[in-house]
């Protein structure tokens, strides 16, 4: 028997849920991994606006 609260088809409707840490194929950690992404692109942009080299010859690994 399936619950279908839990269901992963069912858009999350509380705010406090949708923020949860939870780990796993869950639309939490999807929901973390999107934010975590888009940050990381955000901090690359501006590393390369900044010094005018791409992240990885500002690291120095080329």
């Amino acid at each position: 028997m399936t619950n279908l609260n839990n269901s992963p088809n069912q858009p999350i409707m509380n705010p406090e849920e949708r923020n949860a840490w939870k780990g796993g194929f869950s639309p939490q950690a999807e929901i973390w991994n999107g934010r975590l992404a888009m940050l990381g692109f955000v901090v690359a942009l501006a590393i390369e606006l900044s010094s005018g080299q791409g992240v990885l010859h500002f690291w120095g690994l080329l």
